[in-house]
């Protein structure tokens, strides 16, 4: 029986693969992928069932933890943003060359305008990089489905896939028709080629030409798929080519239906026999798609016609940012200018009285302290440099502190503050969130420890991985513990209450700190605010601020 339910696509995924049978979820919370595994650890078959739902370290964890799980032959998803998968890129590369046993999806979300991201990354690079199938839902319900469809994709072809989201399907919601009940999980059961999973030289040479036949075998599946369609248009002057979400949008400029020939891509490798039809059926081709011209740049392998493309790489599509129907239109009339005289869009622009909101701290958060406590200490010395990272304390970066020199990505503080030690820069400062800490920053700070680099490291411990929400933070209550057993010297490992009250006491230690010829951490403590709210008590030190 089918039920309806508004869900966002996030949480349609979710649903969509607990129904398909799911043993276990993994990840690391990371916008806009959060709400993915967030679903599942509330979700009452879930729990009834005893899904695992726990947040991993970090990414790469996460994905290896799930393809033990499908080595054991039950079905698995690992959630995580675009940079994510950068952090997960060895699992997932070699995760092409093991294969999968039960069904294992990757739920990758994309940003496109960088909401809350370093970089407008595109997924669909990496799976086609690692030989391994990619998905990209155009709605909320094909979300649903494909988690269903991706796990029988992945048994099928015993391989990864991965489900390609963007932040405006994660984020927004839809009806959704849905199941009732869930299927059955899988039993135990273990690969039938077992030397697959060993990736030892002889095993692997073996294995990669068997994937490149997978991989040819994908591509003749993709142009049968329910999600690759191809459809007919009257005027033939223009042909199509559209992805994911763009779908959607196309679909809304033309409620009676797209005048040209369409051929909507949800499926990868690309269906090129319906791509070669389009192109020797229309004189000219445009490419509608969320992220990087990936499509546009591999027609001219496919294409047997000389037809003129039209996309992101011409400048008729906007190469940066989103997508959303009004940017379509755009494209469109530019192709097409007798658009613009049967269009019934209003194309809007921003409201001159819409003021820009910039992020920024919250009041009461630890941070803020830490950052007023560093600039006081850091006042005297003209070259100091701060290398920050990941995480709610970035936004030291903005006024009114202006504390941070660099942010690059998960652990990057400890060891650029290391490597720029080592150029002859002092002070060099990195600052840390606990979250971040033990996502990546162990390696850089063991780095520090076996060579007594001359830098400050401070921990900047609110006690959850608050720039996402306020999901558990693997360090919580052992930061120090974790410290003293990579070796840090107890002479110079220190905790400060990060309070108002305590401002004199954190510039004196930090000074204290920039003045040791070495390695020294300090670890200042206050639970995030927001945390704090919900738990409608501190779990760390009491403040009247």
């Amino acid at each position: 029986m089918k039920i309806k339910k508004l869900l966002l696509g996030d949480e349609a995924f979710a649903l969509g693969a607990i129904n398909a049978g799911l043993s276990g979820a993994y990840g690391y919370p990371g916008t806009p992928s959060t709400e993915i595994m967030e679903f599942v650890q509330s979700n009452s078959t879930a729990k009834e069932r005893g899904i695992h739902a726990h947040w991993s370290s970090n990414e790469k964890t996460a994905y290896e933890e799930a393809l033990g799980m499908s080595y054991a032959g039950k079905r698995s998803i690992v959630t995580m943003k675009h940079v994510g998968l950068n952090a997960s890129a060895d699992a997932f590369v070699n995760s092409g060359m093991t294969g999968a046993n039960g069904g294992m999806l990757v739920a990758v979300a994309d940003d496109p305008s960088m909401h809350s991201s370093q970089n407008e990354q595109d997924s669909r690079f990496y799976g086609e990089f690692a030989f391994i199938p990619v998905l990209e839902p155009s709605n909320q319900q094909e979300a649903y489905e494909m988690a269903t469809y991706g796990f029988k994709l992945s048994e099928r072809f015993e391989i990864p896939v991965i489900i390609r989201f963007v932040t405006r399907l994660s984020h927004s919601r839809a009806t959704v028709e849905v199941d009732s009940e869930a299927e059955a999980e899988n039993k135990i059961h273990f690969p039938k080629d077992g030397k697959r999973w060993v990736l030892m030289p002889g095993n692997s040479r073996v294995r990669y030409k068997e994937l490149i036949t997978v991989y040819e075998d994908l591509e003749k599946d993709s142009e049968n798929s329910p999600y690759n369609v191809y459809k007919e248009g009257k005027d033939h002057s223009l042909g199509i080519i559209v992805s994911g979400i763009a779908y959607n949008y196309l679909n809304e400029l033309f409620p009676e239906g797209c005048p040209y020939p369409t051929v909507k891509v949800s499926q990868y490798p690309l269906p090129t026999e319906m791509i070669k039809k389009l192109a020797n059926e229309c004189k000219e081709l445009l490419v509608i798609e969320e992220g990087q011209p990936y499509i546009e740049k591999k027609l001219r392998g496919i294409m047997e016609s000389p037809a003129k493309i039209f996309g992101k790489l011409d400048g008729s599509l906007a190469r940066t940012g989103e997508l959303n129907p009004d940017r379509v239109m755009e494209c469109l009339i530019k192709v097409r200018p007798e658009l613009d005289s049967i269009t019934t869009r209003e194309i809007k622009e921003a409201s001159d009285i819409t003021v820009a909101r910039p992020p920024s701290l919250c009041k009461g958060c630890g941070h803020r302290d830490v950052y007023q406590a560093l600039n006081d200490a850091l006042a005297e010395y003209k070259d100091a440099r701060v290398f920050g990272d990941i995480g709610c304390y970035t936004l030291g970066y903005l006024a009114p502190f202006k504390a941070l020199h660099t942010v690059l990505d998960m652990g990057a503080s400890i060891t650029m503050a290391k490597g720029a030690s080592e150029a002859g820069v002092h002070p060099s400062v990195a600052v840390i969130g606990d979250s971040t800490f033990t996502h990546s920053g162990l390696s850089g700070l063991l780095d520090a420890i076996n060579e007594n680099s001359n830098i400050l490291v401070i921990i900047s411990d609110n006690l959850t991985t608050g720039m996402t929400g306020g999901q558990d933070s693997q360090g919580t209550g052992k930061i120090e513990e974790i410290c003293l057993g990579l070796g840090v010297n107890s002479d110079h490992l220190h905790t400060v209450d990060a309070l108002p009250k305590n401002h004199d006491e954190m510039v004196e230690l930090f000074k204290k700190a920039i003045d040791h010829k070495g390695l020294t951490v300090i670890v200042s403590r206050r639970e995030c605010i927001q945390t704090a709210r919900r738990h409608g008590a501190h779990r760390g030190p009491k403040t009247n601020s």
